[in-house]
């Protein structure tokens, strides 16, 4: 059965890191595209980064030279690196499969949704 578990949030101080892991079953993970994205409260989910089958990535502006997509396909796990903090990368956070990474990383193109790990940057 296919599915993706998020991990690796929680309370962090602004300049703080994480790393948000996405455990995937019933993919192969190299054979599609790979998206994180991430809510707020009372804000519309927005597409964080991808990782395309070849590993070319995609990343929102607000995130750029802060966080890195990977993924470990002996693992089956697709992560977020997330350095430099700040309150603005507060939200839950989520993984989901696609067939491509496209510059506007619309959650419409994506499918198969986690349950999300809260991301909080507090002090």
């Amino acid at each position: 059965q296919a599915q993706l578990v998020e991990s690796g949030g929680g309370l962090v101080q602004p300049g703080g890191s994480l790393r948000l892991s996405c455990a995937v079953s019933g993919f192969t993970l190299d054979a599609y595209a790979w998206g994180w994205f991430r809510q707020a409260p009372g804000k519309e989910r927005e597409g964080v980064s991808c990782i395309s089958p070849s590993k070319d990535t995609v990343y929102v502006d607000s995130v750029k030279g802060r966080f890195t997509i990977s993924r470990d396909n002996a693992e089956n796990t697709v992560y977020l690196q997330m350095n430099s903090l700040n309150p603005d990368d507060t939200g839950v956070y989520y993984c989901a499969v696609g067939w491509g990474c496209y510059s506007d990383l619309s959650p419409s193109d994506f499918r198969g949704w986690g349950q999300g790990t809260q991301v909080t940057v507090s002090s």
